[in-house]
């Protein structure tokens, strides 16, 4: 039979004519349809009825439905169709298009396979598993029959490749959040976020679509060797926003700033008098730092280190060590606490003084008898 077939009919019929026919009967591994125009019926085979892997013909067509479809075989009294062909067809001009518009949008998972998910747009797309979410995930099997959002990444209509992606959508939506976030928040800014991760430079907090940092050295008014003594995953803060990049999406914050400082109400605690615990902290050439509460430091003058006279605190005190010390002068507003060590400490007892006297006189006469004798010759 040639591949043009001549039916005596106003309509002739050739392999590759587009025509549209009616299910007439469904069976396993076939759909039998009729043809206007045509003496006699076509057949479309199971495994033209879709791109996808289908076990039985009903699960994608119904007596009834009218399919568009492409005739592929001119046999006698037969044709040979195809839906898939068409459909395929139609779906690669509106795929390109959506893969050169960025355009998102919504399909069902048919499948499940091993290294991701099967979706069908008219051919076979392929969402290969590291492009399912933006986090790891096990077990894909409830994800079959779901509908979500998906863009195309790859696509290569010669070799019949479609590679979509979940992935991308999320993460555009989360980079539109995160524009809508950054340039909704100001320096100074008092917010409250949750501790996403912690790390030996600091903690990075999220603020509900991005994350800003919390140096190390922000996270308490006091000294802070390792964050985790502090922080923990999940914990929810208060943050004082620093400043904000919105060029490279930075956000500088600190717990710090949103908690009451050392230095209030310390006049309750230090007042002029108090005898306190302490550690020097620091050594200068006119005193030294001594640490009395976390994030407070007073100063003890050299001339209150020690009664006797030193040249250096380095004399007699070391960076570390624990001394006791008694407040001179307290002043919350300046910040400033005077401290004294030797006001501790018992003074040493005074030289003792000795009383010089003039020898016991041996000759009988004074010196003033001497020098008058002399003088009587001078008359």
């Amino acid at each position: 039979m040639s591949e043009e077939m001549n039916l005596g009919l106003d309509q002739e019929f050739h392999e590759g004519d587009i025509v549209k026919g009616v299910a007439e009967q469904v069976e396993d591994k076939s759909v039998t349809v009729s043809i206007k125009g045509a003496p006699f019926n076509g057949i479309i085979p199971i495994s033209e009825l879709s791109s996808l892997h289908i076990e039985k013909a009903s699960d994608v067509v119904s007596v009834g439905d009218t399919l568009e479809l492409i005739i592929t075989k001119v046999e006698e009294s037969n044709f040979v169709l195809s839906k898939r062909k068409v459909d395929a067809l139609q779906a690669w001009d509106q795929l390109e298009a959506k893969l050169a518009s960025g355009e998102v949008f919504e399909a069902e998972v048919k499948d499940v396979v091993k290294g991701g998910l099967v979706v069908d747009l008219g051919v076979r797309g392929f969402v290969p598993a590291s492009l399912v979410e933006d986090h790891f995930v096990e077990n894909f099997d409830d994800y079959k029959g779901r509908t979500m959002s998906f863009k195309i990444t790859e696509l290569d209509k010669e070799k019949g490749r479609l590679i979509l992606s979940h992935r991308a959508v999320l993460e555009e939506q989360k980079s539109s959040k995160k524009k809508q976030i950054i340039n909704s928040i100001q320096d100074g800014d008092i917010l409250t976020g949750k501790v996403q991760r912690l790390a030996s430079f600091g903690a990075f907090i999220d603020l509900g679509g991005i994350d800003g940092l919390v140096h190390i050295s922000q996270v308490a008014h006091e000294h802070v060797d390792d964050v985790s003594a502090i922080l923990h995953e999940g914990q929810e803060v208060k943050v004082k926003v620093l400043s904000v990049d919105p060029l490279n999406e930075r956000v500088s914050l600190s717990i710090k700033d949103t908690l009451a400082g050392p230095w209030v109400n310390i006049e309750a605690n230090a007042a002029k008098g108090y005898v306190l615990n302490g550690v020097v902290k620091r050594l200068v050439t006119f005193g030294a730092f001594v640490e009395v509460f976390p994030g407070v430091e007073g100063l003890v003058h050299i001339s209150q280190i020690a009664h006797k006279h030193i040249n250096t605190p380095h004399e007699v005190l070391k960076e570390g060590q624990e001394v006791e010390v008694k407040v001179l002068e307290v002043n919350e507003q300046e910040k400033r606490l005077a401290l004294s060590i030797k006001a501790l400490q018992d003074s040493p007892e005074k030289e003792e003084e000795f009383e010089y006297e003039l020898p016991v006189e041996t000759t009988g006469f004074s010196f003033g008898d001497f020098i008058g004798d002399k003088l009587k010759g001078f008359k």
